[in-house]
């Protein structure tokens, strides 16, 4: 559906520091064997008085990337491993980021004649396969960060717009710190094309957390080689359906609203004041998603959601940081029917029961017992392997920058992701492109349980109508 015009491989400039290697510790090491993020960015097309064709979009883009790489460096880098021995005997192996600017590739393509942004982002129906073309390094996991680049960008020509695909090595970090990456090189680019001061940001905070706040150690794997452990997604996964769906903040409130009514009609004051935005939606999927499953009566299922550990620690972690700090939660396993009888509110509640709990106390238990015993028969992975069929995962998250990346000529009309990590059940939450509170959230499930899904009156009567993509402007 695309045909490449050009690659190329972008560094950072020469600089008088040290060859660093930076571990990868606790919360990186369990991304292995998942697949890269890819994460995307549609756009109008630039005016043609700041760039006049698509080529010089990918020029400005690749001058801008390199600057960005001065502070972060350990993007252009590659992984490498290393054994530990006990005299002569090996007892296990740690990876690393080799920051010697090997560094990311940029490629320029262009899509089928005559695909227009409107084939991108068609309203009220499933994501079209030509998205899936506009993304590199389809299938690699984050292990392969030893032979594949960290980063690699496709810039995608089309007939009215530019999509512009991110594929992330999900080792190296997590959400938060991809998209203050993603920021702080569009705000270069962005000074860079209009003529203003280069600007001087916060860099990013590389070193790695450890529990006791001194240098961080790598994690040693229990195993001759890295891939002993390793396990790759399989290759032969079953098809699933994936809709974008726009919740209003109007939309959200009510929402909310309706489950705060709900548990004070039971006498849950606490969970009623505590309530959230987010806590509502989740459970308005994960009850809608639970249904549409016709999941038997006495069949067990939760909701997960990453969450990110940097504010709940004590002293916290600054959002600069950048590795991966991020866990997931889970609520308490209900019976499918139980859940359903229980109602909106409860299922709000529960969700937030689960990440209330989330402490510093319990994310440090978790890091203990993860370190005292790395997992030898649990090879170290987040994998789709793993995905409860029975659960729903919420992930990304709306608090998210992605809107913010203005590459010099607008902000991005739309945020679209790869065929990576994708799982019956599974959503990410992006923020709205109006900015106004709203949440919009990718879902995918198997074709005969969204069938389901689009026939449920409770879900519909939520959801709000797409917003319609904006006029270029500049």
């Amino acid at each position: 559906m695309v045909s490449v015009l050009s690659s190329r491989t972008v560094r950072p400039p020469p600089a008088p520091r040290p060859r660093r290697r930076i571990p990868l510790t606790t919360w990186d090491v369990p991304m292995l064997s998942a697949n890269y993020i890819q994460k995307g960015l549609l756009f109008h097309k630039p005016a043609a008085t700041l760039l006049s064709t698509t080529a010089h979009v990918v020029d400005h883009l690749a001058a801008a990337l390199a600057d960005a790489l001065v502070h972060y460096y350990p993007v252009a880098g590659r992984f490498v491993t290393d054994q530990h021995y006990r005299g002569e005997l090996v007892v296990g192996c740690s990876v690393s980021v080799d920051c010697d600017g090997q560094g990311v590739q940029v490629v320029h393509a262009v899509a089928d004649e005559g695909v227009s942004m409107a084939d991108v982002i068609p309203p009220d129906v499933d994501v079209p396969p030509v998205v899936q073309s506009f993304f590199l390094l389809d299938g690699a996991i984050n292990y392969d960060g030893c032979d594949h680049p960290l980063l690699a960008v496709q810039v995608t020509d089309l007939a009215d717009g530019v999509f512009v695909g991110f594929s992330y090595n999900h080792s190296l970090s997590d959400g938060t710190a991809f998209w203050g990456f993603l920021n702080a090189w569009a705000e270069i680019a962005r000074a860079r094309l209009l003529g203003f001061p280069t600007p001087s940001s916060r860099p990013p905070l590389l070193d790695r957390w450890s529990p006791d706040g001194g240098v961080a150690a790598p994690v040693v794997l229990p195993c001759a080689q890295v891939p002993d452990l390793i396990k790759r997604p399989s290759q032969t996964q079953t098809p699933l359906r994936e809709r974008m769906l726009h919740f209003s903040s109007e939309s959200l409130v009510e929402l909310k609203e309706r489950a705060r009514q709900e548990l004070l009609v039971t006498g849950d004051e606490a969970g009623a004041a505590a309530l959230t935005r987010f806590q509502a939606l989740a459970s308005l999927l994960w009850r809608c998603i639970t249904r549409a499953r016709r999941l038997a009566p006495e069949k067990e299922t939760t909701c997960r959601a990453a969450i990110n550990n940097r504010g709940r620690l004590r002293p916290q972690l600054p959002t600069e940081y950048f590795g991966n700090c991020i866990y997931t939660v889970s609520t308490e396993p209900v019976r499918a029917q139980e859940l359903l009888e229980r109602g909106h509110g409860w299922a709000a509640a529960a969700v937030g029961r689960a990440v209330a709990a989330h402490t510093d106390a319990a994310i440090r238990e978790r890091v203990a017992a993860w370190t005292e015993e790395p997992p030898a028969k649990n090879p170290p992975a987040y994998m789709m392997s793993w995905h409860d069929p029975c659960g729903t995962l919420m992930g990304s998250s709306p608090r998210f920058d992605m809107f913010g990346c203005d590459f010099g000529w607008g902000k991005p009309v739309a945020v679209r992701s790869g065929k990576a990590n994708k799982v019956d059940g599974g959503t990410a939450l992006y923020p709205c492109p109006d900015g106004g509170g709203g949440m919009d959230v990718e879902l995918r499930l198997m074709p005969e349980h969204m069938a389901d899904l689009e026939e449920d009156e409770e879900f519909w009567a939520v959801v709000s109508p797409d917003q319609p993509v904006s006029e270029g402007k500049l």
